[in-house]
Parts: structure tokens; sequence; C-alpha cells
């Protein structure tokens, strides 16, 4: 059976609006997962390299049962104990926007933290011992010595789940966030162009990632590089 795609609505300047609007709202939930997403992170991850189980087990904790359930769960649940109404924020529903955030930024933190645990450990433990040695405290050897060299080794993995993020914006299309699988339904429902408008958001997801793994795996390689000089 021959298939024939026809993608002639991507002459229609509003249908191609939507879904750059849609590729942008991605976008845009991926940077504020990632960057705000680190941030939060930065507690259990700190909280598991305690040594103290009333820190570490409810830290672990945490991970495991973030990591260990679907997205979608965790979306669908945030969404209904949040229950905000609709209203509007610059064109954005807040009602659907703040509970699609506050789930992604849960979920990439629990991620994320294992990351920044891995980085730490990477970091050889006689820096720790001079530094201690030297009179550091505990919390100034971190925020010093320690953090400063696991960044090389945390940002790799940080880029890479950036691209892992913005796939699963998509998710959001559930809770009626406007991201790129949004409009991708707003437009098939105006058009009736199915297989060309679930082609399209295939290869605008692929024009985002693909570079975006390029890039961290070329920083990979100068940060290896830079190391055995």
């Amino acid at each position: 059976m021959t298939v024939f795609l026809n993608f002639s609505f991507l002459r229609d300047a509003d249908y191609l609006a939507l879904l750059l609007q849609g590729l942008g709202m991605t976008l845009f939930l991926a940077f504020l997962a990632v960057a705000l997403g680190s941030i939060l992170a930065l507690i259990p991850a700190l909280m598991r390299l305690s040594g103290k189980k009333f820190l570490s087990i409810p830290a672990t904790a945490y991970v495991e049962i973030i990591r260990g359930t679907p997205l979608l769960v965790q979306v669908l649940l945030i969404y209904q104990l949040l229950n905000i109404p609709l209203f509007l924020v610059g064109g954005i529903d807040m009602g659907s926007f703040v509970p699609g955030l506050v789930a992604l930024l849960i979920n990439s933190s629990a991620y994320i933290s294992e990351i920044i645990r891995g980085g730490i450990l990477a970091v050889d433990r006689g820096q720790t011992e001079a530094a201690r040695s030297l009179g550091m405290s505990q919390s100034l050897t971190m925020r010093k010595i320690i953090l400063p060299q696991a960044v090389k080794n945390i940002f790799p993995a940080l880029g890479n789940e950036f691209v892992t993020i913005i796939k699963e914006t998509s998710i959001f299309v559930y809770v009626g966030v406007a991201e790129l699988m949004y409009q991708i339904g707003v437009v098939k429902g105006m058009t009736l162009a199915v297989t060309e408008l679930y082609v399209m958001a295939g290869i605008l997801y692929l024009s985002l990632t693909y570079p975006l793994s390029k890039l961290m795996n070329a920083f990979e390689r100068r940060m290896r590089h830079a190391d055995a000089k």
C-alpha cells in the first residue's frame, strides 16, 4: 500500500505559527525543568551524601519513588491535587501550566540529584582530605573544592537530561499545556492531516534533540581531551 504525505498545511502561516508556539513552549518547559530542577536536586543529592541516616533515608526514598513511577502518573496526580482554576497570564493557562511544571520539576530533580551525586563521588577523595587537613569545614570544602570539580562530570549528563526532558514534555498534552503535541492536536483537528502532523512532530523534536546531543558529545570530548593534557 502506498502512502502519500501532504504537507500543504505548512503553507498556512497560522498553522505554522501554532507549531512554532508549541515548539517554543516545549523548549521553555525543558529549560525551566533543568535550571530549577538542578537547584532543587542539590538537596536530595547532599542529603544522600551526608552519611546521616535521618537525612539519607528520606532522600533515597524520594529519589526511588519518583524514579520508579511514570511521569504521566505524577503529572495527573499533581494536577488533581493542586486543582488550580483556569486563569491566563500572558496567554498561558496557569491552571495547567503550574501543575505541569511542578510535576516536571519534581521528576527532573530526582534524576538530576543522581547525576550530581555521581559527579561528586567521582571527585578524588584526596581532595576532601587535603581540604579538611587545612582546616576547612565540610560545607566549605563542598562549596569551594568539590562542587567546582564535579561540574565537569555533571554538565555532559545534565545536557543529556535536557534532551530527555524535551521529549518527555509531550506528556503534558494530557493536562492541556500548549506544548508541541498539544498544538499538533489543534492543527490536526483543523486540517485532518494525521500522519503528516505526527511525522512533523517527530521532525521538530529531532531538530531540537539531535543538535543538542551532538553538542554535548563534543563538549564531553573536549573535557576528556583537557583532562588528558
